[in-house]
């Protein structure tokens, strides 16, 4: 086989193991929503331009480093659906920046990230004022998650009718159907849910994912997506705070 021929067989065979890569995982490798995905984009799309290119080294090798490679992705996107704890260190987590309209200058450090990024992610919000900010979170993939203070939102339809500004930031109760504990001062909302999810005859490992949103309504999503008895907006009821 004639060099070219040979850069032309390398060439084609990368592109189909990325397509394929891509083809699995190119939703959130695009978006770059998780830590270990940014990082085997990066690995894959080295070892894909040296298999085109670097006819130093064995064809076969470089075919082996992709595929173990992919495996290692399979094995920790496996791991981090299955497991929270696990998840956190393998995909990482959100961090708040803004809480109750106070910058946490401790979380800010800890990542690296300064008042000009902070500003500059606000102005591509259309924020140009931090006091219009309540809550704020850097996600993992970059981006910066804004809620705006009640004065400072935009009015709904459901505002037309009555006018009912919530203070609070979602809380997250249940989640692939075990408990979340918590933070401190915040056991209560753990307690309605017990109370309310024994009131309907309903086990936690049979809810998916439990949140008391912003306007205090707490939203249930069930295992079962549509259940022998009642419906969503039945499963709902709203959580009374100070």
């Amino acid at each position: 086989m004639t060099g070219s021929m040979e850069i032309v067989l390398r060439t084609l065979t990368a592109f189909i193991l990325l397509w394929l890569f891509i083809k699995i995982y190119g939703k959130q490798i695009i978006s770059h929503k998780t830590y270990h995905l940014y990082i085997a984009s990066i690995t894959l799309g080295t070892i894909a331009g040296n298999l085109a290119f670097n006819i130093k080294i064995k064809f076969l090798y470089f075919v082996v480093a992709f595929v173990t490679m992919g495996f290692v992705v399979i094995i920790l996107n496996t791991t981090a659906l299955k497991s929270r704890t696990y998840r956190k260190w393998i995909s990482g987590m959100p961090t708040t920046v803004i809480e109750k309209g106070q910058v946490l200058e401790t979380n800010m450090r800890r990542m690296g990230y300064s008042f000009d990024s902070l500003s500059q992610a606000l102005r591509h919000k259309g924020i140009f004022d931090f006091e219009e900010v309540e809550h704020a979170l850097l996600e993992v993939n970059g981006d910066l998650s804004v809620l705006k203070k009640p004065q400072y939102r935009n009015i709904t339809r459901n505002d037309l009718h009555i006018l009912t500004p919530a203070t609070m930031f979602p809380i997250e109760l249940i989640m692939d159907g075990k408990m979340i504990k918590p933070d401190p001062g915040k056991e209560d909302y753990g307690t309605l849910l017990k109370e309310e999810l024994t009131r309907r005859n309903i086990s936690i490992k049979d809810v998916s994912y439990a949140v008391v949103g912003t306007n205090g309504r707490l939203y249930l999503d069930m295992y079962q997506d549509f259940p022998a008895k009642g419906t969503q907006e039945e499963l709902a009821f709203i959580v009374k705070s100070d």
